[in-house]
């Protein structure tokens, strides 16, 4: 029998990110990026998954029949003052399960190693910012601090839509409005909530995910009518993420699009988080700030992703972070090693990486 409270014991005691039950294994969580079996556990059996499927959906039948209808669940637990986000999902017809552990005391915006040119940009009155990386990129901890960051400085409205609401945030100096998007939510889909928004009379509109084109025509539509929109996608570079917004359209809509965002989109940050040479989790950020140079690359016919990387390299002095020279002033730094540098980029760029490396040295006196 399996003791599922032993296990999120153990996941807490051990500082994971996340924890694993699938069915022929044992308990598994991640511990800085390495899965590692719990202890004293044994191989989960297809009665140990029905059983941690009970505590989890906690005999909510709504939650119950949107599994049985969708074969997907996102939901959360709350165990031991913690908030844990859940994804149910299944593997040859049985249930396996996903759980992150969200911790209650978020780090302060300047703690996460981002550039501070995205807490100034959240000082502009409307426009898109994208925050975007992949999966365990740490994405929602960096745009929660921002909502944080802006709470305890700004006076504004402020609405989050989310799914799950991770992070519980209490109004300070702004005013707080978390929504739950999902069925049984407050929101049925994100672009209601973001729709909606109009008529709600926010400053800044926080978008947990941009995953379809409805959602990034309301982004969009919000943005122009004077909002700031706040939003985050998977993808793995600002360049990719251009690349990916421009793809949700119809080719005939591309052009126009195109303008729009090139005219709305304030900046994109796009990081990973490597583990760093003192044990802990370190974020590589790629910051672009969407310059005259940058929105006319955007306009062009043809998008070229290695003009923009291009564009973003040599925008430094408007805030823009090269991923080679952030991933360079890291290892100068000593925090990730050269192994770890050289694997985050192309072969290509390989000498660029390490004549930036010299230039850092020089110029840090190392």
């Amino acid at each position: 029998m399996i003791n599922v409270e032993k296990v999120l014991d153990f996941a807490i005691e051990h500082d994971a990110s996340d924890i694993h039950f699938i069915c022929g294994l044992n308990p598994m969580v991640r511990i800085i990026r390495k899965l590692e079996p719990v202890e004293n556990t044994e191989v989960l059996t297809e009665e140990d998954m029905n059983e941690i499927y009970d505590y989890l959906i906690r005999g909510s039948l709504e939650k119950d029949s949107i599994f049985k209808k969708t074969k997907k669940l996102d939901t959360s637990l709350e165990y031991a003052d913690l908030r844990f986000r859940v994804n149910v999902s299944m593997s040859n017809d049985i249930p396996l399960f996903t759980l992150r552990i969200i911790k209650n005391t978020l780090p302060k915006f300047e703690e996460l190693g981002v550039p501070d040119i995205v807490r100034r940009m959240t000082y502009q009155p409307q426009g898109l910012m994208l925050v975007t990386g992949k999966t365990n990129s740490g994405k929602t901890t960096t745009l929660s601090a921002l909502i944080d960051e802006i709470n305890e400085n700004q006076n504004k409205k402020i609405l989050t839509l989310e799914s799950p609401i991770e992070y519980r945030h209490k109004s300070k100096k702004s005013i707080i409005v978390q929504k739950e998007v999902g069925i049984g939510g407050d929101s049925l889909s994100y672009s209601d909530g973001v729709k909606n928004s109009l008529r709600e009379d926010c400053d800044i509109i926080v978008v947990g995910e941009i995953r379809d084109r409805e959602t990034m025509d309301a982004a969009i539509e919000t943005a122009e009518a004077g909002h700031l929109v706040i939003g985050t996608l998977h993808t793995k570079s600002c360049a990719e993420t251009i690349d990916r917004m421009i793809n949700f359209y119809d080719i005939s809509d591309q052009s126009t699009m195109k303008y729009l965002i090139a005219s709305l989109l304030k900046l994109v940050i796009s990081q990973r988080l490597l583990p760093g040479t003192n044990g802990k989790l370190v974020l590589v950020p790629e910051v672009m700030v969407v310059d005259n140079i940058v929105a006319g690359l955007i306009r062009k016919e043809k998008l070229s992703v290695s003009e923009i990387e291009d564009a973003i390299q040599s925008a430094s002095e408007k805030g823009s972070v090269g991923l080679i020279n952030s991933i360079a002033e890291l290892f100068v730094d000593e925090k990730i090693t050269l192994e770890q540098a050289k694997a985050q980029i192309e072969e290509k760029n390989i000498e660029t990486l390490n004549r930036t490396i010299m230039q850092l040295r020089i110029k840090k006196g190392r």
